[in-house]
């Protein structure tokens, strides 16, 4: 499966660095019992759509097509950077968040009790608050550097001579 020569490293490096974002995201989401809001869900979609397209390299593919997929790998983790980026923006009070960082009403069908129960017991992770930090960043702000060096580096392995 995996085929030997310079395009394995980018591959390597993005499935090793978005699995582990993921894997540490996840780790805080159910040991340390901290609900991702609706931004970290997008940051986690572009590591999802990075290692998708990073396996898709280990594959045999002509030269030029494993060049156009990890260039896409890279570019979905400059993309998370991005919205990771646009999270800590939110965090820190510089533009609002999205209208998806309030939890989903569900629709409007059943009776005002019914409708009053199910917004009472959907809870609220908002995209504003900071749960956790270190160093004067937030998880998103760690996540953002690191999709950054991910992705320029990936790309970097990915286009050098």
């Amino acid at each position: 499966m995996p085929t030997a020569g310079p395009t394995i490293r980018p591959a390597l490096l993005v499935l090793v660095g978005s699995g582990g974002l993921l894997l540490g995201a996840l780790a805080f989401q159910h040991v340390g019992k901290m609900p991702p809001c609706a931004l970290c869900y997008w940051q986690r979609y572009g590591h999802i759509a990075a290692l998708g397209i990073a396996w898709l390299a280990l594959w045999p593919l002509p030269r030029p097509a494993r060049l156009g997929v990890l260039t896409l790998a890279g570019l979905a983790l400059l993309v998370t950077a991005g919205i990771a980026a646009y999270h800590v923006g939110v965090e820190w009070k510089w533009w609002p968040g999205p209208q998806t960082c309030a939890p989903a009403s569900g629709g409007f069908a059943g009776t005002i009790d019914e409708i009053k129960r199910r917004i009472m017991g959907t809870p609220m992770v908002r995209c504003d608050s900071i749960p956790w930090s270190m160093l004067g960043l937030s998880m998103a702000g760690w996540n953002g550097v690191a999709s950054l060096l991910l992705g320029v580096g990936a790309l970097s392995l990915t286009w050098r001579r």
